[in-house]
């Protein structure tokens, strides 16, 4: 798992108004990585060609709620996350607050095409995680 550059932007999306993040909450350095969990998906596909928090990184998902983006409004050290444990998460993507954490609203987010899985896209993605007996709700492109 990579280690976090603790000094970049931290953010979090969700569907609701907060000013502060409550202990065990899901934290991420790609920003369209957390813009596309506002939108309540259920199938993410995520794609990084260069660096893993390359602004190259490409997000697709199946959510279609509007949501809000928000950034972490005050620093983070490691005592403050934890990678998160599910399987999907190999590569450090997403952590898990061990404390709250102040949030300074960013922007109301609604769904546009290009973030849109398309029907192929998601048969693909099932596809290939039967083929590896997997079953999660986030898919890494090659």
């Amino acid at each position: 798992m990579p280690e976090s550059d603790f000094d970049l932007t931290w953010y979090h999306g969700s569907q609701q108004k907060l000013t502060e993040l409550r202990v065990g909450s899901s934290i991420t350095q790609i920003r369209d990585l957390a813009k596309a969990f506002s939108h309540r998906p259920s199938l993410v596909s995520r794609s990084c060609p260069d660096e893993f928090l390359s602004d190259k990184c490409r997000v697709k998902h199946d959510g279609v709620t509007p949501g809000i983006l928000y950034t972490v409004s005050e620093g983070i050290g490691p005592e403050d996350i934890y990678p998160h444990p599910h399987p999907a998460n190999a590569d450090g993507w997403e952590w898990l607050t061990r404390r709250e954490l102040k949030l300074k609203f960013i922007e109301e987010t609604i769904v546009s095409d290009h973030e849109r899985l398309t029907d192929d896209d998601i048969a693909e993605i099932r596809r290939k995680q039967r083929e590896r007996g997997e079953e999660t709700f986030s898919e890494k492109s090659d």
